[in-house]
């Protein structure tokens, strides 16, 4: 079975993607990403398959992998039997190269991360001390924001560019690449990220992608782990923040700017997903003071 290729969006104001699954059982299929992933599970059992690899997973089982490695988290079967009350729980860092910084591999300093990164082409199961050292910070970097994880990362990456206890996963590479998938999602992503601020449909989007909108929709879910009016949704509300705080726009100009046609429902999404109605989260920039 060909991988399926999957994107997960970065939140605004960060180069690069920090999650807290939580999930019944984990969701996704075989994948591969063009990001570099780090993955500590937290709770949880299975099997996992990186390339060609087949191994038991449970809590603290920790990995580093290299771009474009096909790769299933798969729980046990218990976990997706009707009414389990079991949770399937990780910790998901996904970045690139350029997360790091323009010429920052370039620098003689990062040695040791460059060869890290052609190491992780293989996958790195993380062990020993280096697993408990990076794991902590695992923790620490899910409530962090800003430059504070940034350094957290290069800390993290750090840490297992100098340890002892990497172990390969694979004996050679493994590139998983669907150039049709590949080219599918971006041609999706490209067109919404294009028209977001426009009244778009999921049928319009999946007439970009040459699907029928049912198909569509799973292949979007599985790819971005967001349905299609959840990933526009994000977009607009973080436009929204942005305007709020750089703009002399009034939250009614902001509302319309970014794509809804009703104050009352952009009120209501805007406080779901920042605990604050636009104008108190515009008097918090205004006040020196960052929304939490």
């Amino acid at each position: 079975m060909k991988p399926a290729l999957e994107h997960l969006p970065k939140e605004q104001d960060h180069s690069f993607v920090v999650r807290d699954f939580d999930y019944n059982y984990y969701p996704t299929p075989w994948h591969y990403h063009p990001e570099y992933e780090i993955v500590l599970v937290t709770e949880s059992t299975g099997k996992r398959f990186v390339g060609d690899n087949i191994a038991d997973f449970q809590p603290g089982n920790l990995a580093f992998l290299g771009p474009n490695i096909p790769h299933y988290y798969r729980n046990d079967d218990k976990y997706l039997e009707e009414g389990a009350t079991l949770r399937a729980r990780s910790i998901v860092i996904h970045f690139s190269e350029a997360s790091l910084g323009q010429d920052f591999l370039q620098l003689p300093e990062a040695a040791r991360l460059n060869k890290l990164f052609e190491r992780s082409l293989c996958g790195l199961d993380v062990l020993d001390t280096t697993n408990r050292k990076v794991s902590k910070k695992l923790h620490d970097i899910v409530g962090l924001s800003g430059l504070r994880r940034w350094i957290c990362l290069v800390e993290i990456l750090l840490d297992m560019a100098e340890s002892k206890t990497l172990v390969p996963i694979t004996k050679s590479p493994h590139i998983g690449y669907n150039e049709k998938e590949s080219g599918r999602l971006c041609n999706v992503l490209d067109w919404i990220v294009t028209n977001f601020e426009n009244d778009i449909r999921l049928s319009e989007a999946a007439k970009v992608a040459e699907m029928n909108e049912n198909a569509f929709s799973r292949f979007f879910s599985l790819r971005t782990r967001k349905t299609f009016s959840g990933f526009v949704q994000e977009l607009r509300l973080q436009k929204a923040a942005k305007l709020l705080v750089e703009s002399e726009l009034s939250v009614t100009e902001v509302c319309y700017a970014c794509g809804y046609n009703n104050i009352s429902n952009f009120n209501r999404q805007f406080l779901h997903h920042y605990q604050m109605n636009p104008l108190r989260y515009k008097r918090f920039f205004l006040e020196g003071k960052r929304p939490v």
